[in-house]
């Protein structure tokens, strides 16, 4: 996605210089090990400064609501508590026009000596990180670089910190506009957009393309071929997005595909891109909100460990089950050794021991005639060959009905492992995720003690109310979905699953009562959505009473067989889904 250039971040700057400056830091939280939360106090109002390193979005801006925390904060959020919590901030600047912004806080040392700390925002791509540092040296990053990871620059507690060197461009904001000129000029081989970039610090390419359509200029053109009119286009162009950003009024703007993936974004309305959905917002914190949700840059503690542990077991289940099939079609054969033996117990006495490889002879079981060729072990005797085969069908006989439990087995626990992606596709929250956490140690995928539990609200399935009044429950993991199948489901409520595709169980608390059309249609959208078709069209699910549904003894989680159903063909309807998923009242 296209993250905010450095150009934009201007106004971002001022935006929460405005804002933030003077104010005292509260309380500072470490959500996920990518992001930082500043909570500060100012007069009549607290306000939550978000900081994220994510690749997808690196980005500082205020949040409208906080997000969960694990009971326990990281080092690095131990470290900010004690160095800079209950600090006053100084200032908010930029430095340049680089997408690095610099937090100045003024704390109370030893003795009562006013010392300013600075955290560092380096918010460029995969290279972003948070740095606290004062009087030029480390304190320490939230992203620690050592020698074998960078032979540029490290960053480790203790070390002088160095800001990026200058880039050889001109500052929209200090340099005279006839010297951006005449440096765009000066690369006759450069398309326009190019030369841009090459030319004004902090531009990006959605500020240069911005620049060449709001001078009505071809981004493509080469810069040899620029005019007296042409350069006062683009002169005039360029004022135009230096006062866009150096504005207290900003008019910020995210332009998106039909998928709803960010094509742009920027501090200023974009006008070259002619296909997408532009939405505009009030401020630069409300945008940037906005594309952490478009993002989904914002990942719950240890959700990614899981995804990628429940992703290696599976592919490791995958591989045995591939050579169980080997050692099974290799069993199959089995009584191909029991011929050999059988035709070498025939003609044991016209062949002689030690004396071939391999020996060819009438088949005893042809009918027609045909010969068989049977290898040999020229160590030992034809009755010891003959005994040797005998042993090696009895051998594959036995490993036949074990690889077939084994190859069920292994097929089961990949099944397990597909619901175990399904839930944490739908996790949400920490309380989600702990009980996944729990599943994954309960099943051995995980040797650890079970986390501390937060003083938060427990996990509870999702809870919608469809058109007609009627309750709808929807697990949101394994255990949920044994509980809400076995326990809370009565006899006669109807209970939903999408047809041999992993995904949550729901439950509509009809009672007995006949299912109004739209509240069945509903229920198996709710089951296509929250199981791994939720992309798909066309999504089979089964429905049928909680009576014909049972837990077999010993079965994993989750797991159930069920009879008496009916099958029916979804396609999940966003716009119908949207209000209804946004009206849990679990949530």
């Amino acid at each position: 996605m296209s993250s905010l250039d450095g150009f934009s971040m201007h106004a971002l700057t001022r935006e929460l210089d405005r804002t933030l400056s003077g104010g005292r830091i509260d309380k500072i939280t470490q959500p996920n090990k990518q992001t930082i939360i500043l909570s500060v106090r100012q007069p009549g109002r607290n306000f939550l400064l978000h900081i994220t390193t994510n690749p997808a979005n690196p980005a500082a801006h205020l949040l409208l609501k906080p997000l969960e925390n694990p009971p326990e904060p990281p080092v690095f959020c131990m470290v900010l508590r004690k160095q800079i919590e209950t600090g006053r901030i100084a200032a908010i600047r930029q430095h340049g026009l680089d997408r690095l912004l610099l937090i100045d806080i003024d704390t109370i040392g030893a003795g009562g000596v006013l010392t300013t700390k600075t955290l560092v925002l380096e918010l460029m791509g995969k290279y972003s990180n948070i740095i606290l540092t004062a009087d030029g040296k480390i304190i320490d990053a939230i992203r620690k670089i050592g020698n074998a990871n960078s032979r540029v620059r490290t960053v480790l507690p203790g070390d002088d910190y160095e800001l990026p060197p200058a880039q050889d461009k001109l500052d929209l904001f200090t340099a005279p506009m006839a010297d951006i000129l005449a440096r765009v000029k000066s690369f006759p081989e450069l398309k326009l957009q190019k030369a841009l970039l090459q030319t004004c610090l902090g531009f990006g390419p959605v500020s240069a393309r911005e620049a060449c359509k709001r001078a009505g200029l071809p981004a493509n053109m080469f810069t040899v071929d620029l005019g007296t009119s042409e350069c006062d286009a683009l002169a005039h162009a360029l004022m135009e997005l230096r006062d866009a950003v150096d504005t207290d009024t900003p008019a910020p703007v995210i332009v998106t595909d039909a998928n709803k993936k960010i094509l742009a974004m920027a501090a200023f309305p974009l006008h070259y891109l002619t296909e997408g959905t532009t939405t505009a917002y009030e401020d630069l914190s409300t945008m940037l909100d906005a594309a952490d949700k478009l993002a989904g840059s914002y990942v719950l503690p240890d959700k990614d460990r899981f995804q990628k542990l429940v992703k290696n077991e599976k592919n490791r289940a995958t591989g045995k089950l591939a050579k169980l099939d080997d050692e099974l079609a290799a069993a199959e054969n089995a009584d191909e050794w029991k011929r050999y033996g059988d035709n070498l117990m025939t003609y044991q006495y016209e062949l002689t021991d030690h004396a071939d490889a391999e020996v060819t002879v009438p088949d005893i079981y042809s009918e027609s005639g045909e010969t068989i060729t049977i290898p040999l072990d020229q160590r030992t005797t034809i009755i010891g060959n003959m005994q040797a085969c005998y042993k090696r069908y009895d051998k594959l006989k036995r490993a036949q009905s074990l690889l077939v439990e084994q190859k069920n087995a292994c097929a089961a626990e990949i099944a397990y492992l597909e619901t175990i992606e399904a839930s944490l596709l739908v996790s949400k929250n920490l309380a989600d995720i702990n009980e996944i956490h729990n599943e994954l140690i309960a099943g051995g995928y995980l040797r650890e003690k079970p986390k501390k539990k937060n003083n938060d609200k427990p996990a509870r399935p999702f809870h919608f109310i469809a058109p007609d009044g009627t309750t709808i429950l929807v697990g949101k993991n394994n255990f949920q979905n044994d509980k809400l199948t076995t326990k809370t489901a009565a006899y006669n409520d109807t209970w939903f699953h999408t047809k041999n595709i992993p995904g949550s169980h729901v439950i509509v608390r009809n009672g007995g009562a006949e299912l109004a059309k739209d509240t069945l249609e509903l229920a198996a959208m709710l089951a296509a959505h929250f199981s791994k078709a939720q992309d798909g069209s066309n999504t089979p699910v089964d429905y049928t009473q909680i009576r014909y549904v049972k837990k077999p003894s010993g079965a994993k989680p989750g797991f159930v067989i069920f009879t008496n159903q009916t099958t029916v063909y979804v396609t999940p309807d966003e716009d119908v889904l949207a209000p209804v998923l946004a009206s849990d009242k679990n949530a």
